[in-house]
Order: C-alpha cells, then sequence, then structure tokens
C-alpha cells in the first residue's frame, strides 16, 4: 500500500486531496514538525530536505508535493493532461509551476514574516506581503474567464491551488475582507469545497493530534536557521 507522509499544512493536503479523488488506497503516517521528526533518519532516507509531504509508492519515493501530484496523476492517466507535446500540457505545467515557485513560497515567507519573526520585520514583511498579493491576484484575474485553472476540466492545478487558497485570509492576514477582493479564488475554493475528495481530505485533521504550541523546542525545529544568530 502507498504509504502518504503528512502533516496538515497547505503542501501535504494537495496530496491528500488528489489521493482521495483517485481512491487510491494508502497508509496516512504523520509526521509532527513540531516534534523534529522530520529529521527522524528514516525519514530522510525518503526526503533529503526534511520537509512534508512524501510518498513511497512499492519502489518509489517522492518528495516534493507537485512532484508527487505530477507523478500520481501520470501513474492513474487523470487529472492532467497527458499528451507531453500539446498546449494543454504545457499549460498545465506553467500553472502548476507557477504555484509551486511562487504561490507557495511568497505565501509561506508572508506568514513567517507576519506571525513568527521578530522585529524589526517591516521591510521584510512588506516584500512578501507585497509578492503574496501581486500572485494571488494573477490567479484570481486568470480565473475570471476560467472555471476551473484549466479550463473546464478539473484537475491537479485545481489540487494544487486549493492548498493554499484555503488559507488565503490567515496568509495575507486581510480576515473577511479577504473575498471582496479575491471573489474568483473563492469561487473556485467553494467549488473544490463541495466535492467529497475534498471533504475526505480535510477528515486527516481528525484522525492524528499534532503539536500546536509553538515553544522553544517547536521554534528550534521549524526555525533551524535561528541557532546561528545566538552569539557565542
Amino acid at each position: 500500500m502507498l504509504q502518504f507522509f503528512y502533516n496538515t499544512a497547505p503542501n501535504p493536503m494537495k496530496v491528500a486531496l488528489l489521493l482521495e479523488e483517485l481512491g487510491l488506497p494508502y497508509e496516512a503516517i504523520p509526521v509532527d514538525t513540531r516534534k523534529g521528526q522530520q529529521f527522524d533518519p528514516k525519514f530522510k532516507s525518503i526526503n533529503p530536505n526534511s520537509k512534508v509531504p512524501a510518498i513511497v509508492d512499492g519502489d518509489v519515493k517522492v518528495f516534493d508535493s507537485n512532484a508527487i501530484l505530477l507523478y500520481l496523476a501520470d501513474r492513474e492517466k487523470k487529472f492532467v493532461p497527458l499528451d507531453l507535446k500539446s498546449a494543454d500540457r504545457a499549460h498545465a505545467l506553467s500553472w502548476l509551476m507557477f504555484i509551486a515557485s511562487g504561490i507557495g513560497p511568497f505565501s509561506g515567507q508572508s506568514v513567517h514574516f507576519r506571525n513568527a519573526a521578530p522585529e524589526p520585520k517591516e521591510y521584510a514583511l512588506n516584500r512578501y506581503d507585497f509578492e503574496a498579493h501581486r500572485h494571488w491576484k494573477i490567479i484570481d484575474d486568470h480565473l475570471a474567464s476560467y472555471t476551473y485553472m484549466l479550463g473546464n476540466d478539473y484537475s491537479i492545478v485545481d489540487m494544487c491551488f486549493w492548498g493554499w487558497a484555503r488559507l488565503v485570509p490567515f496568509v495575507l492576514g486581510t480576515g473577511d475582507q479577504t473575498w471582496e477582493t479575491y471573489k474568483n479564488i473563492k469561487r473556485l475554493l467553494d467549488l473544490i469545497n463541495t466535492r467529497p475528495a475534498a471533504q475526505k481530505a480535510e477528515s486527516l485533521k481528525s484522525k492524528h493530534t499534532f503539536k500546536t504550541e509553538l515553544d522553544d523546542e517547536a521554534r528550534k525545529f521549524m526555525f533551524p536557521q535561528n541557532q546561528r544568530l545566538k552569539k557565542s
């Protein structure tokens, strides 16, 4: 059976949604990053980058959420254009990588500098908040002309979108006013949320209790770079 190493952050949840959409049997294995479980040697043998998600599919190991989405969709021949030379495939890869290289990193840094970084942080927060808004605006504008990210067909690009779109108000720090600006994102988010697979993916939250306290131990594991700032 396929093993799925996860927590409930945006990137693992993308994969959870695809697994449920495909109806694949899988073993969900929690990795509590605030307890440092991502640095366990057994897990690092699967993902040397010490991050979730990752999967083990027989003899195959795949890490990075978008790599996993593409691997499983290609394997099952569902939710992705299969003609490698087609315009549709190129369109899918462009948006998939846009989310991977833009939406994810800038959204994550926006969260970090808004909620976790020490002062002074005005410059860094301004940069990442600006870029997060800019990237989400590109998607909102795109969705003004499309039902789904690739047009009329639901795909792994929508699942990739869904992982982060659920948290846009938190990412941007704009609360209830968020959806007045990003109405097209909210429309697609609501559409995906009606799918049984999305509800099953969300139910993973109730299957394991992850550490929520951001104490000194958790900070050590979540932000190991801070050790470099300590004076000897």
